[in-house]
């Protein structure tokens, strides 16, 4: 079983920073791969905001290429997001992925989404 808790998320002003985290708890067995956050804005699509590999290799959407850093920590299996020079346009909730591996069955898990709001 994998369990993923987001937290960190909240109202921001054009500019302002937030830092969001995601804890991940899994059961005896399971492998965590890639760590990583996605976002949807009302009325659009989920889309990737950014990931990152055990080994520490990052992959960012262009929209928050400079602006936002992504991290991980393998010994606590925690993710977490830097989020800087925030825009009205990066408003969304906010999703904690991960994926992970029981033997050789590779799945997604994700958490429940925390807010991010930033008011022009």
């Amino acid at each position: 079983q994998v369990q993923l808790v987001e937290s960190g998320g909240g109202l921001v002003q054009t500019g302002g920073s937030l830092r969001l985290s995601c804890a991940v708890s899994v059961s005896i067995g399971f492998s965590i791969n890639v760590m990583g956050w996605y976002r949807q804005a009302p009325g659009k699509q989920r889309e990737l905001v950014a990931t990152i590999r055990t080994g520490g290799n990052t992959n960012y959407a262009d929209s928050v290429k400079g602006r936002f850093t992504i991290s991980r920590d393998n010994a606590r299996n925690t993710v977490d997001l830097q989020m800087d020079s925030l825009k009205p346009e990066d408003t969304a909730l906010y999703y904690c992925n991960v994926k992970a591996s029981l033997s050789l069955d590779l799945r997604n898990y994700w958490g429940q989404g925390t807010q991010v709001t930033v008011s022009s």
